[in-house]
């Protein structure tokens, strides 16, 4: 079985992010393996683990200290790793997806493929349904349950307000694991070790043959959100808090 997970380098969600330039920002910040990836990934080395045969390959597209996101999976047990390499601070999804599903197909016969359901910095949350499309294979995001058939597999995904929903799909197909399908393994001192020997193959983003290396869209500003203010409370009987917090929001000119 050759399973296939598409990780993204991302900025440490509690990371202090600087902007500098219109569209730039201070890349010297921790970076890790988008979150929701995660999930993907342990549920791929699962999925590998039980069918006894087969392989878990993990591809990037970034720069090249993207390495450091591909070595931490390679650690929790991802077999190989794909570095499609460019300069460019930002990909937009279409561009991402043609990508990754050309690296893919150069590589192998996907028998699954696993996305997070969204990545934590841009959050486009086109990517799973576009690889798909690349691919033309089916696509479920958010999922939450995975059991898999004789060429098929039964998905559990969230679908808002606590409900969810089982679909079938025929394989090979694209899925966007979310938060509740597993828990994420960590990695061990010995396996960062033989981590460093694992293989993982580095292709420039011009080499791939494709047509058209340009995006649909491109980040014109970058704008730190403003820290919000405290809290203020409101002391009195209920008549007395509603009366401050009428004013309030008059001089706010929210009302």
């Amino acid at each position: 079985m050759q399973v296939y997970v598409c990780i993204k380098h991302v900025p440490d969600t509690a990371a202090n992010i600087n902007v500098v330039a219109p569209a730039g920002f201070d890349e010297s910040v921790k970076f890790v393996v988008n979150p929701y990836d995660e999930y993907g990934l342990e549920e791929a080395l699962q999925i590998v683990t039980k069918a006894g045969d087969g392989e878990v390959v993990v591809v990037t597209v970034g720069k090249e200290s993207a390495l450091s996101t591909i070595r931490t999976a390679l650690a929790v047990g991802a077999t190989r790793g794909i570095l499609v390499k460019t300069d460019a601070q930002f990909l937009d999804s279409a561009l991402t997806s043609r990508v990754l599903q050309k690296v893919i197909q150069q590589d192998g016969t996907p028998d699954l493929v696993f996305t997070g359901k969204q990545s934590v910095d841009s959050e486009g949350m086109q990517t799973p349904y576009r690889l798909a499309a690349a691919f033309d294979m089916p696509v479920v995001t958010e999922v939450v349950g995975v059991e898999l058939g004789e060429g098929s597999a039964m998905l559990e995904r969230e679908t808002g307000g606590g409900v969810r929903e089982v679909l079938e799909v025929k394989l090979p197909c694209v899925i966007g694991a979310t938060k509740g399908l597993n828990e994420p393994r960590y990695p061990k001192l010995p396996d960062i070790l033989k981590a460093k020997k694992k293989e993982v193959k580095q292709v420039d983003i011009a080499d791939l043959g494709l047509e058209d290396t340009s995006g649909n869209s491109e980040i014109i500003e970058l704008t730190k959100i403003p820290e919000r203010s405290g809290a203020t409370m409101l002391e009195g009987n209920p008549r007395e808090a509603s009366e401050k917090l009428v004013a309030i929001l008059k001089a706010e000119k929210m009302i």
